[in-house]
C-alpha cells in the first residue's frame, strides 16, 4: 500500500458515508415494523452464530428463500442494520434470511468462512419447516459479505472438500476477490489479517465449483481495486467455463449500491428479485 489514498478505506471516497449508514439502520427498522420477523435463530453454539427470518404476511408454501450476508471488511456490522434488503426478496415472493457472524480481530477468517457456510446448510437443511422449498435457495451479499458468500461455490487453497450447502444462484456485490493488499491497508490494525489469511482466502486464486448461476456486480463510482478484482473473478470463471455475468451500475459507490440493492425499483434490486423468482437462474 502507498503512502496515497487507500482505495479500500471508503469513508474517504463517499461523502455521505455517515448519512447513508443510517439510511440503511432507518429502513431496516421501518420494514422491520411491518414484517414478520424471527430473529436471532441459532445455527450454532456461538453467541453470534445466528440468523434472522423475514416474512410477508402471507407465504406461499415453497416459497423460494434468500440469504444475505452483510458486509463490514470482516471486523464490522450487524444484522439488523441490513434487514432493508429483505424488500425485493418479499416482492418476489421470497422469504429473506440474514446471517450473523463473528468478526476479526477476534475471530479468524476461517472461522467467518465457516459461519457463513454453516449458516447457509442451516437454512437449506431446515427450509422446510418454515415453508422454504430448499431447492430455491439463493445468496447475495456486499463487499466483504460477498467475499464470504462466494465461498458457498468455492473452496480455498488448502481445505481439500468442504461441505457445502446448494446454491442456485449468488449475487456478489461490490466484492473483494484479491485480499493480497489487505493486510497492508487501513485495515492492518482493525482486522488484523495475516498474509497467510490473505493467501489462503482470496477468490481468484482458489477453486471455484460448478453449481449456482453468479452475477458479480460492481458500481461505477467505487474505487478501482473493486473494478479490477469483479473483473479477475469474471475471468476466471469464464476461462472455467463456470458462467458469470459481470455488472457495472452507473453512478453508485460502495455504500449507495446497497440502497439500489435494497430498492425494489432499481435495476439492481429488480435483479435481486428475479434471481429469488428464479428468473435468471439455472438450475443447479
Amino acid at each position: 500500500m502507498t503512502n496515497g489514498e487507500d482505495p479500500y478505506r471508503i469513508r474517504d471516497f463517499v461523502p455521505d458515508f455517515d448519512a447513508i449508514a443510517a439510511e440503511f439502520a432507518s429502513r431496516s427498522q421501518a420494514l422491520t415494523k411491518r414484517a414478520n420477523l424471527r430473529a436471532d435463530i441459532p445455527y450454532g453454539p456461538g453467541p453470534r452464530e445466528t440468523l434472522d427470518l423475514i416474512f410477508r404476511d402471507r407465504v406461499a408454501p415453497g416459497a423460494p428463500l434468500h440469504l444475505f450476508v452483510h458486509g463490514g471488511y470482516w471486523r464490522s456490522g450487524e444484522k439488523a442494520n441490513y434487514r432493508l434488503v429483505a424488500e425485493p426478496v418479499l416482492k418476489a415472493g421470497g422469504i429473506a434470511a440474514l446471517v450473523e457472524y463473528d468478526l476479526m480481530p477476534g475471530a479468524r477468517l476461517a472461522t467467518l468462512v465457516d459461519q457463513v457456510r454453516r449458516g447457509s446448510q442451516w437454512l437449506h437443511n431446515n427450509a422446510a419447516s418454515f415453508g422454504a422449498d430448499a431447492d430455491r435457495f439463493t445468496v447475495s451479499g456486499h463487499s466483504a459479505g460477498a467475499h464470504l458468500a462466494s465461498y458457498l461455490a468455492a473452496s480455498g487453497p488448502g481445505e481439500g472438500a468442504p461441505a457445502l450447502p446448494t446454491v442456485a444462484g449468488l449475487l456478489l456485490v461490490s466484492g473483494l476477490y484479491d485480499l493480497s493488499e489487505i493486510p497492508g491497508s487501513f485495515l492492518r490494525s482493525e482486522a488484523r489479517m495475516t498474509a497467510e489469511e490473505a493467501t489462503a482466502w482470496t477468490p481468484i486464486t482458489s477453486t471455484q465449483h460448478p453449481g449456482p448461476q453468479r452475477t458479480l456486480v460492481v458500481g461505477a463510482a467505487e474505487t478501482q481495486p473493486f473494478h479490477d478484482q469483479g473483473q479477475q473473478l469474471s475471468d476466471l470463471l469464464g476461462s472455467q467455463d463456470l458462467h458469470a455475468d459481470l455488472r457495472i451500475e452507473p453512478a453508485l459507490n460502495h455504500m449507495s449500491i446497497v440502497l439500489a440493492l435494497a430498492d425494489p425499483d432499481h435495476p439492481l434490486g429488480q435483479r435481486l428479485a428475479d434471481m429469488v423468482a428464479g428468473l435468471n437462474c439455472r438450475s443447479p
